[in-house]
């Protein structure tokens, strides 16, 4: 079984992706045999705030972006810079599928700027994504919460700010990395358990099966097995696998163990290589 699209490539193109480059990424694909890829680079439109004791984890080259008010801003997308790094690696390797795409963080909070980007740009693949936390003293990145908070409260707040983009009406195709907190799970002995949260997944799944959108099985921290069975029951009709790659020598990372998981749980490729897993009925 050939690997599947790479959905959630990052490149040169996001702010965050300092070893991104996109035609050592596609050069990277055609050396694995990976039929695809999307170029889905970062959107992030929510400014977070960072605490005094946090700016010290910032690399020195984010924390020019930090605004004296505590605010730290993303630079936005130069959209005009990718199309044209995309096309040039179209042209320069035609025997691979190249879609455009971007990773929206919260459109739910920024309808209109999500909407103006969106009617700007025709992209193949719409990621949506939740990175953010939101209560009285600002937005939090969720990855910088679990040294403050307790790891449960993160993820339930997480999860219900992810059932928030789903029931909204923002406009995306896939929801990425529904488990990203756990990237920072702070027990280096016990494993993480999704079954602690199950509650509170089986809700944001069965909302976005009734949304008719796809569920990410991301590969940076492999999404767990239990979380695909829960996509399954809850009628989920398709799934993207991402690695969520900020490094072209992480593309596909993890991919035929994801591959074989996901079908083992229901879900087949279908006649194109290019297109999103479906179940099988």
């Amino acid at each position: 079984m050939s690997l599947p699209q790479d959905s959630h490539v990052h490149t040169e193109w996001s702010w965050d992706a300092m070893r991104g480059s996109m035609t050592a990424s596609c050069a990277r694909a055609v050396e694995i045999g990976l039929p695809s890829l999307a170029f889905t680079e970062h959107a992030d439109l929510t400014p977070w705030t960072i605490q005094p004791d946090h700016v010290q984890y910032l690399p020195e080259h984010f924390q020019v972006l930090l605004r004296p008010d505590g605010l730290f801003e993303a630079p936005a997308m130069n959209v005009d810079g990718y199309l044209e790094c995309v096309e040039e690696c179209r042209e320069r390797y035609p025997g691979l599928r190249i879609l455009s795409g971007v990773e929206l963080s919260e459109p739910h909070w920024h309808a209109d700027r999500a909407d103006a980007l969106l009617r700007s740009t025709a992209f193949d693949r719409i990621l949506g994504s939740v990175h953010t936390i939101r209560n009285e003293d600002g937005n939090h990145l969720a990855d910088l919460l679990t040294g403050r908070w307790p790891f449960e409260r993160v993820i339930r707040e997480y999860l219900a700010e992810v059932l928030e983009l789903v029931e909204s009406s923002s406009e995306f195709e896939v929801l990425a990395h529904i488990d990203y907190p756990a990237r920072h799970w702070p027990d280096p002995v016990t494993p993480y358990a999704p079954e602690a949260f199950e509650d509170e997944f089986r809700t944001v799944l069965r909302a976005l099966a009734r949304s008719g959108r796809a569920l990410e099985i991301n590969t940076k921290v492999p999404l767990r097995a239990e979380v695909v069975r829960w996509w399954h029951e809850a009628g989920g009709d398709a799934v993207s696998f991402g690695s969520d790659a900020h490094d072209p020598v992480d593309i596909a990372r993890g991919f035929a163990e994801a591959a074989a998981m996901a079908e083992y749980h229901g879900f087949h490729p279908g006649r194109d290589p290019h297109d999103l897993w479906r179940r099988h009925l």
